[in-house]
């Protein structure tokens, strides 16, 4: 049985989500607070662009969330609440808090509506291509019955647990994230310095053992001197903040965390906290003298 499918919030991220909802057959209907984007996403695939998240939310089985903040999350989640029937699931692909998670889950429970926290790993291309990771958490049983919609979105989709372990995960792949850019961004910085060709190190080093996706992804950036927004400065900072509070219920200061949300505070000063993260190449390029003075005063890491 085909679940009819909603989705909300149609960013960079989202847009693309959708559009393989709808290949798959499973899409429905749309919203987006900004209703440019859901009227012209709807007529681009032939779908409902709905006039509330309310109305969505009652011409369909699952509806799927990707959004920017924690208090979006729970926004949407009540304007949802009158037009949700008992049994259909929320799937939130948004990072977030895990506390954030358990109060979304609790307030649909009283509807009988099931919730995972979904979020999800890949950037725009994986979002395009339907090859995201999704790290989710809830019931076993939601996470079966929301299987060919994670699975239109997703290609590597795995359940940690209950509510809050899918953005546990998710934090775990933010702070990788945040030490794999400050190590890519030096060693750019530090090949530049010594005249290497950077794109012929970026097509060679892509193939050794210290590459990663975003070294492949990302590094070509560093090359073009260009930053389009892929993830925004704004959000790894929002969610490292995250990060940052969930360590420190440990008891537990973390450096990598610390050090980029450091690095991160000055690039939004600068006026760069719109573009891809990998701007933060600008900031190690200036420890060589490649770009100015900005450095002087920059953290080690």
């Amino acid at each position: 049985m085909s679940l009819a499918t909603g989705f909300i919030g149609l960013g960079a991220m989202g847009r693309g989500m959708a559009r393989n909802l709808h290949k798959a057959g499973l899409l429905q209907g749309v919203w987006n607070r900004a209703t440019a984007r859901s009227s012209e996403l709807a007529a681009e695939l032939h779908v409902v662009a709905a006039s509330d998240a309310a109305a969505l939310a009652a011409m369909c089985d699952v509806v799927v969330l990707c959004v920017a903040a924690d208090a979006d999350v729970l926004e949407v989640v009540d304007s949802m609440l009158p037009g949700l029937r008992p049994g259909s699931i929320v799937i939130d692909c948004s990072t977030v808090s895990a506390d954030t998670a358990r109060a979304a889950a609790t307030r649909l429970a009283g509807r009988g509506v099931e919730f995972l926290d979904a979020p999800v790993s890949g950037g725009v291309e994986g979002a395009r291509d339907g090859t995201l990771a999704m790290m989710v958490g809830g019931s076993p049983a939601a996470f079966e019955r929301a299987g060919p919609v994670l699975s239109a979105m997703g290609r590597t989709i795995t359940h940690f647990g209950p509510t809050g372990s899918g953005q546990a995960a998710k934090a775990t792949n933010q702070i990788m994230c945040a030490g794999i850019i400050q190590a890519v961004a030096e060693a750019m910085a530090f090949a530049k310095a010594e005249g290497l060709p950077l794109d012929k190190l970026v097509e060679t080093l892509g193939k050794g053992a210290g590459s990663s996706w975003y070294f492949v992804n990302r590094a070509p950036n560093i090359v073009r001197n260009a930053y389009p927004a892929g993830f925004r400065v704004r959000l790894h900072e929002k969610d490292l903040r995250i990060c940052q509070d969930m360590s420190a219920r440990h008891g537990v200061r973390l450096p990598v965390v610390e050090t980029t949300l450091e690095l991160y505070s000055r690039l939004i000063e600068q006026g760069h906290g719109d573009e891809d993260i990998s701007t933060i190449f600008r900031l190690k390029a200036a420890l060589f003298g490649q770009q100015g003075e900005a450095a002087k005063d920059l953290p080690p890491g």
